[in-house]
This record gives C-alpha cells, sequence and structure tokens, in this order.
C-alpha cells in the first residue's frame, strides 16, 4: 500500500487520499479503548495518513484531547505531517442530549479558542460548522471564520451537510476547501445537486460514513444488538426490517469483493474513491485491525466492468430507512 494524495478543493492543502475520522473513539458506537484508540491513530499517521477529523462535541472534548495526546506521543516528523479538521457548532447535555446549533460569529471564536487549547495547537487546518444554524446566516458564519484565517486561528475553511444554495452563498463569502458529506454506496443523495455545484465551484469532499457505520463493512450479522451508548440503536437503517433488507444488499456486494479477493469493506471505500480525486473518503476506524483493512482499499482497482456490477448489486437509493432519526433528518440542509 502506498499512501496517494489529492487536494482539498482548488485552495484547500494536499492531505492523504484517505483520512481518519476519529468520532467513533469517544463512545458515539458504545465504548472505545483509550489506548487501542491512540495506537490506531499513529499506526494512521505511520501509513501516510495525515488528515485527522473531530467535532468539538465529539465527547464533550474528549475526541479533541484525545487526538491531542496522540499528537503530542507520536514522532515529530509525523505529526508535523497530520492536519486536523474540526467541526463546531453542536449543544450538547451532560447527559449527551442534542441541544441544536450556535454558529453566531462570537460563537464561532469562542467554538475555535477552546478547540486550540483541547488540541494544544496554534491553528485548525479546517474549521467548518458541524450544521446549518437556521438562525444564522451561512455569510455571517463563513466570515467569522475568515476572520480566524486572517488572524491564523484557522488556515482553511470547510463546510458540512448545507445544500446547493447553501454552497454558493458561503463560496461567495470566502474561498471554501471542502465539503463534509455523508457519500457511500447507500447513500448517494449529493450526486444530484450538491456534487454538480461543488465541482462547478471548485470545492473537494470529505466524505463520512463511506462505510454506513459499518452497515456495509460485511462486519454487522443479522439480529445483533447495539449498546445503548451506540446511536445506531436508534438508526432507521439498523432496525428490523431495514436491517434485513440492508444487509441482502451487503451479501451481494459480498459475492463481487469475493471474486476480486477483496472484503467488502474495502470495496465499499474503493467505490467511494473511484468516484472523483476530488473525494476525500474518511474512514471510521477505533483499532488497528479495522484501519488495515481499510486502509487495504488503496490497492483496490475498480474497472468498469467492476463498478457496473457494483451498481447492479446496489443501486442508487437502494437501501431502507432513513440514514438518521427524523429529528436529526431535520437538521440536514443537505437533505432539503
Amino acid at each position: 500500500m502506498t499512501m496517494r494524495t489529492r487536494t482539498l478543493g482548488t485552495t484547500g492543502p494536499q492531505v492523504s487520499a484517505l483520512g481518519l475520522g476519529c468520532m467513533g473513539m469517544s463512545g458515539m458506537y458504545g465504548d472505545a479503548d483509550r489506548a487501542e484508540s491512540i495506537a490506531t491513530i499513529h499506526a494512521a499517521l505511520e501509513a501516510g495518513v495525515t488528515l485527522l477529523d473531530t467535532g468539538d462535541f465529539y465527547g464533550m472534548g474528549h475526541n479533541e484531547l484525545l487526538i491531542a495526546e496522540a499528537l503530542r506521543t507520536a514522532p515529530a516528523a509525523l505529526r508535523d505531517n497530520a492536519l486536523v479538521s474540526v467541526k463546531f457548532g453542536a449543544h450538547r447535555a451532560p447527559d449527551g442530549e442534542w441541544l441544536g446549533y450556535d454558529a453566531r460569529p462570537s460563537a464561532v471564536k469562542t467554538w475555535a479558542a477552546y478547540s486550540l487549547q483541547r488540541l494544544g495547537v496554534d491553528h485548525i487546518d479546517v474549521y467548518r460548522p458541524a450544521r446549518l444554524d437556521p438562525t444564522v446566516p451561512i455569510e455571517e458564519t463563513v466570515g467569522a471564520i475568515a476572520e480566524l484565517v486572517e488572524k491564523g486561528y484557522v488556515r482553511h475553511i470547510g463546510l458540512s451537510e448545507v445544500g446547493a444554495e447553501t454552497i454558493r452563498r458561503a463560496a461567495a463569502t470566502a474561498p471554501i476547501a471542502d465539503l463534509q458529506i455523508e457519500y457511500a454506496l447507500i447513500s448517494r443523495g449529493p450526486e444530484r445537486e450538491i456534487l454538480p455545484t461543488l465541482r462547478e465551484l471548485g470545492i473537494s469532499v470529505t466524505a463520512y460514513g463511506v462505510l454506513s457505520r459499518g452497515l456495509i463493512s460485511g462486519h454487522v450479522t443479522p439480529g445483533q444488538g447495539f449498546a445503548a451508548n451506540d446511536f445506531r440503536a436508534h438508526t432507521p437503517r439498523f432496525q428490523g426490517d431495514n436491517l434485513q433488507h440492508n444487509l441482502g444488499l451487503v451479501e451481494s456486494l459480498r459475492k463481487i469483493a469475493e471474486q476480486k479477493g477483496v472484503s467488502v469493506a474495502q470495496l465499499a471505500i474503493a467505490w467511494v474513491l473511484s468516484r472523483g480525486d476530488d473525494i476525500v473518503p474518511l474512514i471510521g476506524a477505533r483499532t488497528r485491525e479495522r484501519l488495515g483493512e481499510a486502509l487495504g482499499a488503496l490497492d483496490v482497482t475498480l474497472d468498469a466492468d467492476d463498478l457496473a456490477a457494483v451498481e447492479a448489486a446496489v443501486p442508487a437509493d437502494a437501501a431502507a430507512g432513513e440514514r438518521y432519526a427524523p429529528a436529526q433528518m431535520a437538521m440536514l440542509d443537505s437533505e432539503r
């Protein structure tokens, strides 16, 4: 495996072709092992992964502190190569309840100050609102980040889960490096309007959920239960008949993967990689074993016949169930 690189938009940084999404290391998928999480980040850096993605609300700051420890204990050369992408703006209660979003200019600067402190860095490489704050014009939010760029606290501006109109308004305010959005074989909504808009404007995608939270990894089994602190326990695609249907799609993928001598996860990640050099998949590995499997996708080449077979096995809109529960779907500007 040789790590390739891709550039985030026409104005953004050069990053590894795969990034590491660190959210799952802070409890969103149930309990995680701190030592293994740090070892996984170190292994990713050693493999040439340079992009680490987090959110200041992942574990209410836990994830940023974890990344800070991992970077502090990594060899200097690897630490210096790392770029950190941070989402901000979510309000959460002590019990983890989601309370909404705040992207006012004053809040933007406050969130950034806290992230810089927790991460132990003097700048954030890519900074983005986690969701559109419906009470604040995107121009004001992006303008506040642009002020942080001018002062050296932020290097590049990103967006997350917003639609084409919002993207255009944001790009008219300041240079945008990338949009972070869920994009996978069974989450192909961005192809309709968002991806064409991004390509017109020279903005890249950092794609999260490329394995649909493990659903199309080949590792989820029928009847598998999820812990109360694993948000998949409340996600429609993992419930009842929806899960059975979606795992049927996975078995269709498994046949293709076996013919190529790769895992289902590697096939699914390779498909996202094949969608264009302006797309950087974020792999949500929490262990070195899963990281190693995901990195193997870089060595998977999909020709026209392979892509046609995958498309036949899992057509667009083939999944059963929404990707989030209704209350969370209502917060997505990208779904309007």
